[in-house]
């Protein structure tokens, strides 16, 4: 049991990571725009452009005037080396050495989901590629510029060990990896970033070139209210020339009304659907594996109740954040995406009212119970703001409700219904 409730609060925390608060923390961009935003800030990169369809990506080689390119499909997923398509094509990077190869290789892409370890098996759908320049470096780096909660600050972390992934060089090599504490106004001095370098282990002009990516990578973070920029590799090449091979950019959701640029950006192509339109009614809703459909207020008491259910021997099919100013139409959505999966077998509300009044939430289950036929057990747990109020809805209703007052008691009913179905 208790290596049940640890994989599954492996899997709740890990998503949670994107999914504190009411919406979800993390805005992803392709690598064909971050490679534009970093050119933006005077920032080198290799020449990378994108193409839409396999004709314009056969026209976009031409225009390089040199056959030795890369071709990478536009997922928003790791490890697209080596993964495959749906039409059994295999790589979502590919080295091409003529306009023709391109187009080849962009018509198996084009148009089909990557399947890669990130994606699981539902895959992503490709809409674009890149081609871009080969570059041979002569060296790889690792940059990232992070939020560090523990320290409070960002924190600009590098390694001379490019190239590869980087928890496996925390692993293996741990004194490879340099954290350096930023401020967050002043961020990294001139004199700080030059010294970096030279630890690093950049040579002649390359120190300067890479102290100056360093300083515009910040300045990028801050900027752009940035959550995660982590450039890997980070090339020096024989003639000092310090280039972003590869970026990865994350962007904070909750200042998408001052980013509007950024935003503009967002693929909703690639996220899940039912979490966009969740989104949509500032829900907050990720799938899990169980037969447990929940409800909950808040990402700590969402992680408590999956907690008792595993305790019981339960399994969550989701985490569902309602936050606390969700409407009854807001509450009916809610159940309609617990619903959309057949493995649900019952379902646990459960409320602690502070800003979330526990009468809106009882409008809501009332809504959505007539509305939806609901025809699996629900078991309610209302506490808080009107709460009186709420129970008073849910007894009159006449609807096949269980309602609980302690959350062990609850979450067992629950349990105990979902194994029952």
């Amino acid at each position: 049991m208790l290596r049940g409730l640890r994989a599954v609060r492996s899997v709740a925390r890990q998503s949670l990571n994107n999914a504190q608060g009411q919406q979800r923390r993390n805005l992803s961009i392709h690598e064909y725009q971050s490679v534009q935003l970093l050119n933006s800030y005077g920032i080198p990169t290799p020449k990378a452009v994108p193409a839409f369809s396999a004709s314009e990506a056969e026209e976009v080689a031409k225009s390089f005037g040199k056959p030795e390119l890369v071709i990478k499909a536009q997922v928003l997923a790791g490890g697209r080396g080596k993964g495959h398509f749906d039409n059994g094509f295999q790589g979502g990077v590919q080295m091409v050495d003529s306009p023709a190869q391109a187009k080849e290789y962009a018509e198996k892409m084009l148009g089909h989901k990557l399947i890669t370890k990130q994606t699981g098996a539902g895959g992503r759908l490709c809409n674009a590629v890149m081609l871009a320049e080969r570059m041979p470096p002569q060296k790889e780096y690792y940059a990232a510029v992070l939020n560090d909660r523990a320290r409070g600050a960002p924190v600009l972390v590098t390694s001379n060990q490019g190239g590869m992934n980087i928890e496996d060089v925390a692993h293996d090599t741990p004194e490879a990896i340099i954290t350096t504490t930023l401020d967050f106004e002043k961020g990294i001095s001139k004199e700080q970033a030059v010294a970096l370098a030279k630890q690093l282990g950049f040579k002649d002009k390359a120190v300067d070139n890479a102290a100056d990516v360093f300083g515009k990578l910040y300045q990028i973070f801050k900027e752009k209210d940035a959550t995660q920029i982590e450039i890997n590799p980070l090339a020096e090449l024989s003639d000092g020339q310090v280039l972003c091979m590869d970026a990865k950019f994350g962007f904070d959701d909750n200042a998408d009304f001052r980013q509007k640029d950024v935003f503009k950006l967002r693929d909703v192509t690639q996220e899940d659907p039912q979490e966009v339109e969740a989104a949509e009614y500032g829900l907050n809703f990720i799938k899990l594996d169980g037969n447990i459909g929940c409800l909950v207020n808040g990402a700590g008491l969402a992680m408590a109740t999956m907690d008792v259910l595993s305790l019981h021997g339960g399994s969550p099919a989701n985490f569902l954040d309602v936050g606390g100013g969700a409407t009854a139409d807001a509450v009916k959505k809610a159940f309609e995406l617990l619903l959309s999966s057949p493995n649900v077998k019952s379902i646990f509300v459960n409320i602690f009212g502070g800003i979330m009044r526990c009468d809106v939430i009882a409008e809501g289950i009332i809504k959505a119970t007539k509305e939806l036929q609901l025809s699996i057990p629900l078991v309610v747990r209302l506490q808080g703001t009107k709460e009186a109020e709420a129970k008073k809805m849910i007894k009159e209703s006449g609807l096949q409700i269980f309602p609980f007052d302690g959350l062990d008691e609850a979450a067992a009913k629950a349990v105990e219904a979902a194994q029952s179905a």
